[in-house]
């Protein structure tokens, strides 16, 4: 079930990136550019979902998303109130945690991290 969930997360978070940078599935914001913050929001959550979907760095791709969720919250949502469900954060506060879980417990057996640490047992 983690290869099932680092997968499935990966999948979500990845349209954030796509729609920022190729307009798919949604439009992208307006004024986008790709040398401001949100462009490198949108480098961070495209690579960094390629990199969580292959099971590829899985814990540093996870360290870096987690941090990005974290600073996405902090720089939105305290203005708006304390609570995420009040502010509008709830999204950015779950995925800063599953990516968290993720730095810490590995990528699971459907990866190429976990290929590799066997091949490098044998």
């Amino acid at each position: 079930m983690l290869s099932v969930l680092r997968i499935f997360v990966a999948l979500l978070f990845l349209q954030h990136g796509l729609m920022k940078y190729f307009g798919f599935p949604a439009n992208s914001p307006p004024n986008f550019t790709m040398f401001s913050l949100a462009g490198l929001a949108g480098a961070i959550e495209i690579v960094g979902s390629l990199l969580l979907l292959a099971g590829l760095y899985t814990r540093q791709a996870a360290f870096i998303m987690s941090g990005e969720m974290a600073v996405a919250y902090f720089m939105l949502r305290p203005q708006r109130g304390f609570f995420p469900l009040t502010n509008g954060g709830e999204l950015e506060s779950l995925y800063c945690f599953v990516f968290l879980y993720l730095v810490f417990a590995g990528p699971g057996p459907w990866s190429i991290d976990a290929t590799r640490r066997r091949a490098a047992i044998a």
